[in-house]
């Protein structure tokens, strides 16, 4: 047993369960960001207000300002994190 989960790669119920809703987060941020990315592109004026925030306010600025509404409640702060990081970075290259 003791080679099984140190050479054989055998995991935990509890492990597995964790790589389970990780990849399902990572799979809600990957989908739900491009989506949030078109709602932010036309608001320029907001874009502008977004670039100047410190980065530990994004996630509330892309929620208040309602890019992230479609997205379940428990991945919501995930998504607006990962779009407002997309979006000043996108800012900083045009």
């Amino acid at each position: 047993m003791v080679i099984g989960f140190s050479w054989g790669g055998w995991i935990t119920a509890g492990a597995a369960g964790q790589m389970e809703d990780a990849s399902a987060k990572a799979a809600v941020i990957q989908a739900f960001t491009p989506l949030c990315v078109a709602k932010a592109e036309p608001q320029l004026d907001k874009l502008a207000e977004l670039k100047e925030l410190s980065s530990w306010k994004y996630s509330d600025f892309v929620a208040d300002a309602g890019w992230v509404d479609n997205v379940s409640d428990q991945y919501r702060d995930d998504v607006a994190g990962v779009c407002a990081s997309t979006l000043v970075e996108g800012m900083k290259v045009g």
